[in-house]
């Protein structure tokens, strides 16, 4: 897959994203897979990874002014 943004190459790696779910609270969701460019570093999500992530953070407590969580638990 070619990066959108630049044309390198994207290769399949593991990050930590953080995720706005109310006006005070944000949630770090830790080793999500995602698609990365070699060159630019722009990521892009695939459709069945951000449906995970939004399962997760539907379950978060959005009390807590930041919580951080694992995309694998």
């Amino acid at each position: 897959m070619t990066c959108h943004s630049c044309g390198a190459t994207m290769e399949p790696t593991q990050t930590g994203l953080p995720f706005k779910v109310t006006e005070s609270a944000i949630v770090i969701v830790k080793q999500v897979p995602v698609m990365q460019c070699s060159s630019c570093r722009e990521y892009l999500i695939e459709d069945v990874v951000m449906k995970r992530v939004e399962e997760i953070l539907a379950s978060v407590d959005s009390l807590a002014e930041l919580e951080v969580v694992s995309f694998a638990a």
